[in-house]
């Protein structure tokens, strides 16, 4: 079968390349796979960036697909129902956080497109109790997007809690970003989402979405926007999407006393300067996110079920595999706004 194969460390190293199709044990899940959304990390592991990657592996890891063979031990997953996959393919299942399910947190977890051959190809294996089938109106296209919108769930929804009427200030228009603040305004949250000058296209995505306030802040004053709407005392909430630490101090001096920053981008490096003192003198709660854990996809899964989040209002090109190289290229001119390979 065709699969994107990174070949090994370094930048580059990468190429569509023809490999055996995957047989499945009794436990798992073959998926002829439909859609696979180019992700922030697949990016890093392109460039070399990721430590976690282990090459020669083939990435992708945002996927749907139709079941092609399932093991005789799997239940309730039948050959030919759409579905989705977690990206957890392998965890230790003894320690703390196995336990409780917090399997994003497990020290010794494998994950697809990572550690483990993953979707961009035309099979993927999956774990049987990663797999999930698709509600009935919830198309193929839209449910490629279940890992980022579950990611996103998992930080407004399971790391704090958004209440009818707080007032929320997202930063970052990208895929994270849109799907955050989608599911804010579900909640009954008021949306402040900002962004830059070459972020203009998504903001304007933001806004056909119903997004409330949309900030270009290279244009307008935040922080005078933030005041005028929140009667001075600042935003309830502030989700951190983009990774840039300009940003995340930004949102630290714009929040309230007793507010709650909840940190979702990944920064470029580990250690940064951060305003401590507000952190301290304001009594923030800062929390950390990372990923997603099983409920996360139980509440993605509703939440597209329901209509109340719609992530194909984001994808903006879908490229044939064979043509990966024109979307990674995209995506790291930084242009359009979600990018899908089909396979």
């Amino acid at each position: 079968m065709k699969a994107l194969l990174k070949k090994e460390s370094g930048y580059g190293n990468m190429e569509l390349v023809e490999i055996e199709e995957p047989t499945i044990n009794d436990d798992q899940v073959k998926i002829k796979v439909a859609y696979s959304g180019i992700c922030g990390s697949d990016i890093h592991s392109y460039k070399g960036e990721y430590k976690n990657i282990r090459p020669p592996v083939v990435l992708g890891h945002e996927f749907s697909g139709v079941v092609v063979e399932v093991g005789k031990n799997v239940t309730g997953i039948k050959v030919g129902d759409k579905v989705t996959s977690e990206t957890t393919y392998y965890i230790c299942g003894t320690c703390d956080y196995c336990r409780s399910q917090d399997y994003n947190l497990c020290p010794n977890r494998k994950g697809l497109g990572t550690q483990v051959n993953g979707s961009f190809a035309e099979y993927v294996v999956a774990r049987k109790e990663s797999v999930h089938v698709l509600p009935d109106n919830v198309d193929l296209l839209s449910a490629s997007l279940t890992e980022p919108l579950a990611c996103a769930a998992h930080a407004v929804l399971e790391k704090t809690n958004v209440e009818l009427g707080d007032v929320v200030l997202i930063f970052g228009p990208g895929p994270i970003g849109l799907l955050t603040a989608q599911i804010v305004k579900a909640r009954g949250g008021y949306v402040i989402l900002a962004g830059l000058t070459k972020d203009e296209e998504r903001l304007k995505v933001a806004q056909e979405l119903g997004i409330d306030r949309t900030v270009n802040i290279e244009k307008e004053n935040l922080e005078e926007v933030v005041k005028s709407i929140t009667n001075g005392y600042g935003v309830d909430k502030v989700f951190e999407c983009s990774g840039a630490v300009k940003a995340l101090n930004s949102g630290i001096s714009l929040i309230r006393k007793k507010g709650t920053i909840v940190q979702v981008g990944i920064f470029a490096k580990s250690f940064n300067e951060v305003d401590l003192e507000k952190i301290i003198q304001k009594e923030i709660c800062y929390i950390g996110c990372r990923s997603q854990k099983p409920s996360s996809w139980k509440l993605a899964l509703y939440l597209l079920q329901t209509g109340k989040v719609n992530t194909k209002a984001i994808i903006s090109d879908i490229f044939e595999l064979k043509d990966w190289a024109k979307g990674f290229e995209k995506v790291m001119n930084g242009e359009g706004l979600k990018v899908v390979l089909k396979s």
